[in-house]
């Protein structure tokens, strides 16, 4: 059985009823703090996930634009050509 001799630590009443009253000694829940941690971080990943993914997709567009002006401008300068030689 438990001493009687001991007993509990004092009560800080004045920080329990009043939160805002001594703001130096914020109680942080670490469990919280954690998961708002791990969601803020896995948002931001998802982001810059979908950022890679879009600058991927718009290099790829523009070098499938680059490439299609390419040839483009190859086969008029072949037709333009081939004309010439013709007369």
């Amino acid at each position: 059985m438990a001493d009687s001799n001991e007993t509990f630590p004092a009560a800080d009443v004045k920080g329990e009823l009043n939160p805002a009253y001594d703001k130096n000694n914020l109680k942080v829940d670490s469990v919280s703090s954690e998961i708002s941690t791990a969601i803020e971080t896995k948002e931001r990943n998802e982001v810059k996930r979908e950022r890679e993914r879009k600058e991927t997709m718009q290099s790829l567009k523009r070098g499938i634009i680059v490439s299609a002006v390419l040839v483009a401008v190859a086969g008029a300068a072949f037709a333009i050509f081939k004309k010439l030689k013709e007369k």
